[in-house]
């Protein structure tokens, strides 16, 4: 029992032993467990200070790479815009040195036309060497102040031959010697004025000094024929005998021109008619080149009517020619220069009639380039003549009396289709434009033709119609509107030419064939056209001046 005792104390103690080992061994256990714990926390925290170290040097360098960024896209903004502007003072630069050449261009063109009119008015003063009133000394000084002017706008343009636009300077000197010249030309003018009004001066004097005798036996004898004249209109009833139809010399004139303009339709016959596609097509191309330069004749501008007046003239010449895409000549076929003509002539005239009739004005550029024509082809202005006459038969004159038939009216100018003859309005007005620009092509002549012989139908043409409208027997209306045209437009020219027979024949016209002729056959419902040529006739007696013509080209047109 004791040793059992003994036995379980031993026990108990071991047990107790154990237990303190056991707690021992956990205790440490844990303090292990909680070491580790705290080493893994100090790791964790050392992992997590580095990973903010490195975050915060990440963050540092992206701050620092966008610094960099903003500075390089900075710096690429300033660059970019030195770069426009690089690029837009070129520009200007650029667009100076066109504006320089053309500003120089325009100096160029305009030298040219001042040394062009500088050597025409050389020409012109010139010309008055010679016999003459203006003391030859005078006109010696005039002549060579002329020349040293020409000399020096030569001097200027000789600059621009090797390639440089003239100054403005050498534009300067050019202009001061053009107004020179001008100067040159108005004092040449006013001593050749002086000359004449002291010779007529000296004539008047010779005239006075005749004896008074005669003007007074000239005077009764006038007076004489005067009333006899009278006195025999109040036996027949009339002023001066008026004629139902022209001239038998003119009558002749009007049948060549119809035969010739036959003649030339009938040559080309076979070249109108032909069905040959190709000769089809080049009579086309052939009417087109000439048909289509007249219809674009206007007052844009003289550089622009001379090119015109170059590809008709070209075409006339048998030269090659663009029409249609195509390269065309009148002597591809030989009767295509007599179609060219014919059909050129026939647009001349249908030009007067319609451009004409609704645009007064257009006149004179279609006149000066028909006149062009003329004196180059002498052909072309025959058939415009016959054309003319066929359309317009008072441009001969030629005034039948008014029918009721239709081959009358035909004979009369009028449109007869199967609607009927052709309004009065209608009529008359394209009669107007026919005899403004006959009136407008005997006063003009082409300023770059040949000034050598006379003009291809000068003013004689006009005297002649005038004097042998007054000659004719008047129509209602017709009459009266043809002569307000014909002397709205050539009043002028012929006044300057013809001078104290013109103003003779107009007094007639006022004072005889208008209030006696004309009135008599114009009903009251026609009196619009009476009443606008009588004051027309008398404003002008009254001013002693017909004014010159609206549209009328002057020197200055040329030059555009």
């Amino acid at each position: 029992l004791h040793s059992f005792v003994k036995w379980l104390a031993v026990r108990w103690r071991q047990e107790e032993q154990e237990k303190l080992v056991a707690a021992v061994v956990s205790s440490e256990s844990e303090q292990l467990k909680r070491f580790e714990e705290l080493m893994e926390l100090k790791q964790r925290q050392d992992l997590q200070s580095v990973r903010d170290m490195m975050d915060r040097e990440t963050k540092e360098s992206i701050g620092r790479q966008e610094k960099l960024k903003e500075e390089q896209r900075h710096r690429m903004k300033i660059l970019n815009l030195r770069l426009r502007e690089a690029e837009q003072q070129r520009l200007r630069e650029a667009e100076l040195e066109k504006q320089r050449q053309a500003e120089g261009r325009e100096r160029l063109r305009s030298l040219n036309s001042i040394q062009e009119e500088v050597l025409q008015l050389n020409q012109v003063l010139n010309a008055q060497q010679g016999p003459s009133e203006v003391p030859a000394q005078n006109l010696a000084s005039l002549c060579q102040r002329g020349n040293q002017l020409c000399s020096q706008v030569s001097e200027v343009v000789r600059k621009t031959t090797e390639g440089d636009f003239p100054s403005v300077e050498d534009m300067t000197v050019a202009e001061r010697a053009l107004h020179d010249m001008r100067a040159l030309i108005r004092l040449q003018q006013e001593e050749v004025t002086k000359a004449q009004e002291k010779k007529k001066k000296e004539v008047e004097l010779e005239e006075q000094r005749r004896k008074e005798e005669e003007q007074k036996a000239k005077q009764e004898a006038e007076k004489k024929a005067a009333d006899a004249a009278k006195e025999k209109a109040k036996k027949t009833g009339e002023f001066f005998r008026l004629q139902a139809e022209p001239e038998d010399s003119t009558l002749k004139w009007f049948k060549e021109l119809q035969d010739t303009a036959a003649s030339v339709a009938k040559s080309f016959e076979d070249f109108s008619s032909t069905k040959d596609p190709k000769t089809k097509k080049l009579k086309l191309e052939l009417m087109k080149a000439a048909v289509i330069p007249v219809s674009q004749i206007s007052t844009k501008s003289g550089s622009h009517l001379r090119e015109i007046f170059e590809k008709i003239e070209k075409l006339m010449s048998g030269k090659s020619v663009q029409s249609g895409g195509m390269t065309v000549s009148a002597t591809h076929h030989p009767q295509g220069l007599q179609f060219a003509s014919y059909k050129l002539a026939e647009k001349f005239v249908k030009q007067g009639e319609e451009e004409v009739a609704s645009h007064f004005e257009a006149a004179f550029p279609i006149a000066a380039v028909a006149s062009g024509v003329w004196e180059l082809h002498p052909a072309v202005g025959e058939l415009f003549l016959a054309h003319l006459h066929k359309k317009c038969p008072y441009s001969i004159p030629y005034l039948p009396q008014r029918k009721h038939s239709a081959s009358a009216e035909e004979r009369l100018g009028y449109r007869v289709d199967d609607s009927g003859v052709e309004g009065e309005d209608s009529f008359l007005k394209r009669m107007s434009g026919m005899i403004r620009l006959y009136a407008a092509i005997i006063q003009i002549r082409w300023p770059y033709g040949s000034k050598q012989g006379p003009a291809p139908h000068g003013l004689n043409h006009g005297w002649r119609w005038l004097a042998q409208m007054l000659n004719l027997e008047p129509l209602a209306d017709t009459t009266a509107t043809l002569l307000f045209d014909f002397l709205e437009v050539c009043g002028n020219a012929l006044m300057k030419q013809y001078q104290g027979q013109f103003w003779k024949l107009i007094l007639l016209l006022k004072e005889e064939y208008v209030p006696s002729r004309i009135k008599a056959v114009t009903s009251s419902g026609q009196m619009g056209s009476f009443i606008r040529l009588e004051q027309f006739l008398e404003t002008s007696l009254q001013k002693r001046q017909f004014s010159p013509p609206k549209g009328q080209l002057s020197s200055v047109f040329w030059r555009t």
